[in-house]
């Protein structure tokens, strides 16, 4: 392999729960513990050079990338409190990050496009605001693909891998437990248990080192066969950031954090 110890600092992959909308800025209490986990992880992470987030709330016909300098936000949630159209998180683009991720998914037969005109939006500004509050780091976002296949998402992931090389934070950004009824619905006993059962599901999936690679991608492509699965994502948009990130790891996450966000039992992985 050779001595690496001049090398560029190898990336790190981050799944995470993202929270509701703009709530964790704003002091809400239901958010507390996922905040302070966003805290505690980011001197974990290093001093990334770019960071690429993967965002559940941007969907393409193909995968599509930020190109541009300054992307502006998007407030892409509503009926909040007018301060959360105010937020602010001016980090610049990575163009040439941007380029990079391209040429990699080409390069792996996957058709890819770039834009310069979207900018981030709150799956990328809300945990990014809480961890890098200086938004000094060069940022990216990708889109998942319409049609949501886990394998399409997992090899979007593989064709990936190569930015673990270097300095790049990779961070999914989305949320182990989506299902919006239940958030403002009745928790009973029968909830708690579907909640549990998903999550105990995910966290096997994604840490235990007695899975080989392949029975753990099986597992995630075939994710709706897991407890609760439907009840836990009734679209599997907040999911699906977690199998990019696989697919970018191809190994079990080396740190599982576990937490609660507005009553719901919730994770997040550490490659």
């Amino acid at each position: 392999m050779g001595d690496k110890s001049n090398s560029v600092p190898r990336g790190s992959v981050l799944y995470l729960s993202h929270g509701g909308g703009p709530l964790p800025l704003l002091g809400d209490g239901a958010h507390k513990e996922m905040i302070t986990l966003l805290k505690k992880v980011t001197p974990d992470l290093g001093n990334p050079s770019a960071i690429l987030v993967i965002s559940a709330h941007w969907e393409e016909n193909k995968p599509t990338i930020t190109s541009g300098a300054s992307p502006p936000l998007i407030y892409d949630y509503y009926g909040f409190p007018e301060e959360s159209y105010a937020i602010e998180y001016p980090a610049p683009g990575a163009p040439m990050l941007a380029n990079k991720i391209f040429g990699l998914l080409q390069s792996h037969g996957i058709d890819a496009s770039l834009t310069d005109q979207r900018g981030f939006d709150h799956g990328l500004f809300v945990p990014l605001k809480i961890m890098y509050p200086d938004a000094n780091i060069p940022c990216v976002q990708l889109s998942l693909v319409k049609g949501l296949r886990p394998d399409e998402h997992i090899r979007l992931g593989k064709a990936l891998a190569g930015l673990l090389e270097e300095n790049v934070l990779v961070i999914g950004s989305g949320f182990s437990f989506h299902n919006l009824r239940a958030f403002f619905g009745p928790s009973t006993m029968e909830t708690q248990s579907m909640n549990e059962a998903f999550e105990q599901w995910l966290i096997d999936t994604c840490s235990n080192r007695q899975l080989s690679e392949p029975e753990r991608e099986h597992r995630l492509v075939n994710w709706e066969s897991a407890p609760a699965a439907r009840y836990c994502h009734p679209r599997e948009d907040h999911l699906l950031p977690l199998h990019v990130c696989y697919g970018i790891a191809g190994a079990p996450a080396r740190q599982v954090f576990r937490f609660e966000i507005m009553g719901k039992k919730a994770s997040a992985y550490l490659w």
